[in-house]
């Protein structure tokens, strides 16, 4: 028996990522677009670094509280009141080591081996996996696309519920598609968990990047306190922070300890200097949010056009998120065909396979990028659409 072999199953399982394997084919590349990965192109604004900085050069470089820091945690809750116009303690937020770490822990709280999770898909392909890995099944869910929209059908999640099912999976703005679950959904998905006694597990990273009004539709706009619900974050998408690898989860009060806990056994916290940094970033960096959404507005409409005009593209204009999830008539195989577009054009995209079921067919482009560099990335993939 190989050294493999005597891995746990699950770990062996863990699935190669679809976007990784068409970025290590052309990485480095002259004259490459790189629209594949989940991020925007602009640093971290330099207002946050220097409070990182400032704390670093402070000395603050010693184990921290497991739950955050006091001033971040009071951060959170303030900027919470500010975009959901309620209450919010300091206690009901937990810091980690980003938003990855953030779902792994609400599923070490809520699910484990033979345990179901309920997801909607496409989806962001890490959520699956990471269940999948604690020895959980992840059930997908299909949206429904059409050049009108994607759509959800409450029912079809209702039925998918088993008496293994300990939990839902909801993204909304959705990565990849950018469908948005308006408030009815939400009621819907509420009242099910409500009635079959199951944890909400909410990734609402994307709240804010949502083109018709100031913020998405959120189950914070209807839950009750009491309301089984996990909400998972990052700093990743609104403060350009993905390389810090800092978010967060909001629990109920009487969660924290137990979160707090989970924190202590796996990064035992969040180093010091990056929670200076992010207070920063949620007291101050308003007005960069609002910066970095206008510019992916005006990017989302402008591919939009181009590609639509060249009538072989299919998409939905995204409610919400910074993706375009787009298919060109013809093409089945995306993986081998991300791989043939950035061959031919110098544009990185990410095949749909990479986002599992409903997905295979597309694929994910990331706007939120410069605007001239998305002109050209248009002007290529819409000649390379036609032929």
């Amino acid at each position: 028996m190989s050294l493999k072999e005597m891995l746990r199953a699950e770990a062996r399982a863990a699935p190669v990522s679809g976007i990784v394997s068409v970025v290590d084919h052309a990485r480095g590349r002259e004259g490459l677009i790189p629209l594949w990965v989940g991020e925007g192109d602009l640093p971290t604004p330099d207002f946050i670094r220097e409070a990182a900085r400032a704390s670093l050069a402070a000395g603050h470089t010693f184990y921290t509280w497991q739950g955050g820091v006091p001033e971040l945690r009071a951060a959170l809750a303030r900027y919470h009141q500010r975009a959901f116009g309620r209450t919010f303690a300091p206690e009901e937020f937990i810091v980690t080591g980003g938003g990855m770490q953030a779902i792994q822990l609400a599923l070490q709280a809520v699910a484990g081996a033979g345990d179901e999770v309920v997801y909607l898909s496409p989806a962001w392909p890490n959520f699956p996996a990471a269940l999948g890995i604690a020895g959980g099944r992840p059930v997908p869910v299909l949206l429904d696309f059409s050049e009108n929209g994607w759509s959800l059908d409450v029912g079809r999640v209702e039925a998918a519920i088993t008496p293994r099912t300990r939990a839902l999976f909801v993204n909304t703005p959705s990565n990849p598609t950018g469908w948005t679950a308006d408030r009815a959904t939400l009621e819907a998905l509420l009242d099910m968990a409500r009635r079959r006694g199951l944890w909400i597990i909410a990734d609402e990273i994307y709240t804010k990047f949502f083109y018709s009004g100031r913020r998405a539709p959120s189950l914070f706009d209807i839950a009750s306190d009491d309301d089984r619900i996990l909400f998972v974050n990052s700093f990743s998408k609104n403060w350009a922070m993905t390389g810090w690898r800092i978010g967060w989860v909001r629990v109920h009060p009487s969660l924290g300890q137990v979160f707090e806990n989970l924190v202590q056994y796996s990064t035992s916290g969040v180093a010091e200097f990056m929670q200076r940094g992010a207070v920063t970033a949620l007291d101050e960096g308003d007005s960069f949010i609002d910066q970095q959404i206008e510019r992916a507005r005006h990017n989302r409409d402008l591919l939009s056009t181009v590609l639509r005009a060249t009538g072989r593209v299919q998409l939905a204009v995204p409610e919400g998120a910074f993706y375009l999830f787009f298919a060109v008539d013809g093409l089945e195989d995306t993986r081998s065909a991300a791989i043939r577009i950035v061959d031919d054009t110098g544009v990185g995209l990410a095949p749909g396979t990479a986002f599992g079921a409903g997905g295979e067919r597309f694929f994910r482009l990331c706007f939120n990028r410069r605007t001239d560099q998305l002109e050209e990335a248009a002007e290529r993939l819409a000649k390379w659409a036609v032929g």
